[in-house]
């Protein structure tokens, strides 16, 4: 245990990045960080349908979560209708 903190963390390729300078998030490459990527294997058909789609819109526009009025309209833009 003679080694330090510092010795004992690996180093980071690209070190650290600042998020909050916009200069910075447009050189960052664009990816989705997905908590439940496969979650859609034991889904119906339709349903899987339904969740691909809103991961879609969701990926598209860049939001996490979605509005009631959003999941509405990606559920009309598959055909359905009342």
């Amino acid at each position: 245990m003679s080694q330090t903190m510092e010795s004992s963390m690996p180093m980071s390729p690209v070190g650290f990045v600042e998020r909050r300078n916009p200069a910075a998030v447009e050189r960052m490459p664009i990816c989705e960080r997905r908590q439940f990527g496969n979650s859609h294997e034991e889904l119906s058909p339709e349903a899987a349908e339904l969740a691909q789609a809103i991961d879609q819109y969701k990926l598209l526009h860049r939001r996490r979560f979605i509005t009631f009025e959003e999941m509405l309209a990606v559920v009309k833009s598959l055909g359905y209708q009342r």
